[in-house]
């Protein structure tokens, strides 16, 4: 089993990378927040890995950390809760929310992520709210609530340079960049974010 992977970036899609190690390419599937903290393409990056194999194909899963590589299997053990969903899941919420939702028994709040109906949190944080979940770092519903702005307005900048005409993949890229940079002190808003990203392009073409 292939339990971390090390090499280049050789693509970023909507929902996976590719990375180049000794010339292999590897297709991982990752959460919307594990791809967030990706390097440019071109650059030298660690996942995380989960394998899963089903009948004659096997598909390799990304995590930035252990705490997120942890909660995916843990999500996979709930019933209804496939790859994809839980992927989604993590990808709105941060491990940390995850546990702090279970234990307070929120479930609306997991109804945040696509395909994650009030049902089906229900199911989550009451098969989970009994299991020992992966240890977390501290924190705040503060801190939460930052993550999440966070990821939203990342995807928010992504989804505006799209409609502008852009690639996703080069969309994503110059995002990445700007909130890599200096130039993205925590506080940037999403109109200087777009801004921020429009420069980086017409730079490139």
């Amino acid at each position: 089993m292939i339990a971390k992977l090390r090499g280049r970036i050789d693509e970023i899609g909507a929902n996976f990378a590719i990375l180049d190690v000794g010339g292999v390419g590897y297709r991982v599937e990752c959460s919307a927040r594990t791809l967030s903290a990706l390097p440019i393409a071109g650059e030298e990056a660690s996942l995380l890995t989960e394998q899963i194999t089903q009948e004659d194909r096997a598909r390799l899963y990304g995590f930035s950390d252990e705490g997120e590589r942890d909660w995916f299997v843990l999500l996979l053990g709930v019933q209804g809760i496939g790859a994809r969903m839980a992927l989604a899941l993590l990808g709105m919420l941060s491990p940390e929310a995850l546990a702090q939702s279970v234990r307070a028994d929120d479930s609306a709040r997991l109804t945040s992520a696509p395909g994650i109906g009030p049902r089906l949190a229900r199911r989550i944080t009451s098969e989970l709210k009994d299991k020992d979940l992966p240890e977390t770092p501290g924190g705040d519903t503060a801190v939460y609530a930052e993550d999440e702005a966070g990821v939203r307005k990342r995807k928010d900048a992504v989804a505006a340079l799209i409609g502008l005409g852009y690639p996703r993949a080069q969309a994503h890229d110059a995002i990445a960049r700007v909130l890599q940079s200096e130039e993205a002190d925590g506080d940037i808003n999403i109109a200087e974010l777009i801004r921020a990203g429009l420069r980086l392009l017409s730079k490139a073409s």
